[in-house]
């Protein structure tokens, strides 16, 4: 086994370790292993906006090697990385307040495309994805961030409780009442109720 798969075969926790103590090729391989991910992550989080998304993953990679101590090799590094992640967000959001109110999320400029040729199918996707956007912003940020969370990001329960530090009793019960929020507010697009 090369040197590159000896740190493909290892944890992200054994990663972090070899990181603590100045690894380059511990790093370059946790990058690969999230940047894509935290990338999307990011993006799905802030406004759509790919440029800020981009930035975010290189202040966040930046975070972790400045602070490899913080990180207790016992936990998850999953659950670590996206609370750090999710701190940063929220850092954000409160920015955003400060400067402009809050935004409804909904990115006027997507791009149309033209060579479509299901064209009422792309219209309903886009006035749903628009409904959808602007319920999932009318939610508390406790709801909104477990959705996101776990329909999103696909974490656990257990994951998101550990991300959020929270109970996962709490963390069921926010993404009951997000579900069903969101389920109440886009049951027009749901065929059940429009035969």
């Amino acid at each position: 086994m090369g040197i590159s798969g000896k740190y493909k075969a290892m944890s992200d926790e054994q990663l972090m370790t070899y990181l603590g103590s100045g690894d380059k090729l511990a790093f370059d391989e946790l990058y690969l292993r999230y940047a894509k991910i935290m990338c999307a992550y990011f993006k799905r989080l802030l406004w759509n906006d790919q440029e800020k998304a981009e930035d975010f993953v290189h202040d966040l990679f930046a975070k972790i090697i400045q602070k490899t101590e913080s990180f207790d090799t016992s936990r998850s590094f999953k659950t670590w990385f996206f609370s750090v992640a999710n701190n940063m967000c929220k850092n954000e959001y409160k920015k955003q307040e400060i400067r402009k109110g809050m935004r409804n999320g909904l990115d006027e400029n997507l791009p149309i495309k033209d060579h479509s040729t299901d064209v009422l199918g792309e219209v309903q996707d886009r006035i749903f994805g628009h409904a959808f956007d602007h319920h999932i912003e009318q939610l508390e940020q406790k709801h909104r961030e477990v959705f996101k969370l776990r329909h999103l990001e696909g974490l656990s329960i257990k994951e998101i409780a550990e991300v959020l530090s929270t109970n996962e009793g709490t963390i069921k019960s926010r993404l009951f009442y997000a579900t069903k929020y969101l389920a109440e507010r886009l049951k027009e697009f749901n065929p059940v109720f429009n035969k």
